[in-house]
């Protein structure tokens, strides 16, 4: 087990990700900190990964492990759709599953298949760690889904709005990102509906504050001489 200081510890996306579906499609979020150990290795990466022009999958773990199950998914499905038959999002699902399941006791990782098919509609998925398959409205995972399962208990209602979900997606990645040390960065969402998919980029400094959160400001000096902001609504 490598030791929190030693910078050659395997990539890991101490991560928040988040699946929401909405009256219409899907909404898929996540923050953009890679770390090792606690060095920071890239702060703006994109772990919203595309399986098919309609599902995206969100990763969290180890970044090695998610992008291998990633690669592999998008090359079987390469496959379903060159023989002229579109891939639904529970095809997808079943893949990332049978890849998980098959391979759990070397595969650290922790996934999100979100889409929409004429089929079924917008669709999310779990795959947590070990290959369990879960349907769900909406599914959080990664390092900051613990501080989240109170605010979607609050916050989450049926028949929300694309505008409606997206905004909760980003407010729960923030939260996180200002509560687990392990998510920061950015956060970024794909929206997918019959329309087709809308990416979309919230830089730090654009996001919602919370309780006891200063604002980003140039100097030390600064940042000491300015009050913590109200604490936020979440109405």
């Amino acid at each position: 087990m490598a030791s929190d200081m030693d910078l050659n510890a395997p990539h890991s996306m101490g991560t928040t990700i988040i699946g929401v579906t909405y009256n219409g499609g899907v909404v898929l979020g996540a923050d953009s900190r890679t770390s090792t150990g606690v060095y920071v290795a890239n702060r703006a990466s994109d772990k919203i990964t595309q399986l098919t022009d309609n599902v995206y999958v969100c990763r969290s773990g180890s970044a090695a492990d998610s992008q291998v199950v990633s690669d592999y998914v998008r090359y079987f499905l390469h496959q379903h759709t060159s023989l002229g038959q579109p891939a639904t999002v529970k095809v997808c699902a079943n893949l990332v599953r049978l890849l998980s399941y098959g391979n759990k006791n070397m595969l650290e990782t922790g996934l999100i298949v979100g889409g929409w098919d004429k089929y079924e509609g917008g669709k999310i998925y779990g795959i947590p760690l070990g290959g369990t398959l879960l349907e769900l409205p909406f599914t959080i995972g990664g390092s900051g889904s613990s501080y989240l399962y109170g605010f979607f208990d609050q916050a989450w209602k049926e028949g929300m709005t694309k505008d409606e979900a997206e905004q909760l997606v980003v407010k729960a990645v923030s939260l996180a990102i200002a509560r687990d040390g392990a998510s920061g960065g950015v956060v970024r969402t794909v929206v997918i509906n019959s329309e087709g998919v809308t990416r979309n980029y919230y830089p730090a400094d654009k996001l919602p504050l919370w309780h006891e959160e200063l604002e980003p400001q140039n100097s030390l000096l600064d940042i000491l001489n300015t009050a913590s902001p109200e604490p936020m609504n979440i109405q």
